[in-house]
């Protein structure tokens, strides 16, 4: 498991002074909020590190202040960055889990009991996640991440995987690949 974790993109500016607007790629841009220190990845593979010197909720995004962006200009510079935080600045609840330990884990129907796909990627940015399974014939699908279709998580040890309700229709039919 990777010490740092995306938790956020840089998506504007705000004011003059050196704020940026953040998207939350973490669960909701109030957890994003608590975190006091934040990472880039440098293109040698060393980090950088970013002291948070203040933020605030405004229209679903996170606006935030960080040590050694202090004007227009710099912010502007930032523009599609993706801060990293340390796992450890998320208090977890029972149950809970990030979702960068879930990518790579077979997405399993809970009535067969069969693999369907891998989970490929988790959409953060709407109002409720959605979860992209690739299946074994490269074709991908979505499962909204609500209870009805998300039954159950197990992030590592026997029996890992995500558990589903599906649908007809939710999965795409297999496609022959002599077709043209």
């Amino acid at each position: 498991m990777n010490k740092y974790l995306e938790c956020a993109r840089v998506v504007g500016t705000h004011g003059v002074r050196g704020m940026m607007k953040l998207v939350s790629l973490a669960d909701s841009p109030e957890a994003l909020a608590e975190v006091k220190k934040y990472y880039t990845k440098n293109k040698d593979g060393s980090w950088k590190e970013w002291d948070v010197k203040s933020g605030f909720i405004h229209k679903g995004l996170l606006v935030a202040a960080v040590d050694g962006i202090d004007d227009l200009d710099a912010a502007i510079t930032m523009k599609g960055t993706v801060f990293f935080a340390d796992r450890s600045s998320f208090k977890l609840k029972k149950g809970d889990y990030f979702i960068a330990d879930v990518i790579g884990l077979p997405v399993i129907d809970e009535k067969t009991g069969k693999p369907v796909g891998t989970l490929s990627e988790v959409l953060t940015e709407r109002i409720q996640h959605l979860y992209v399974v690739r299946t074994a014939e490269e074709d991908e699908f979505m499962i909204p991440g609500v209870p009805e279709f998300i039954k159950k998580v197990v992030p590592e040890g026997d029996g890992a995987g995500i558990y589903v309700h599906l649908i007809e229709g939710m999965i795409p039919e297999a496609k022959d690949k002599n077709e043209n």
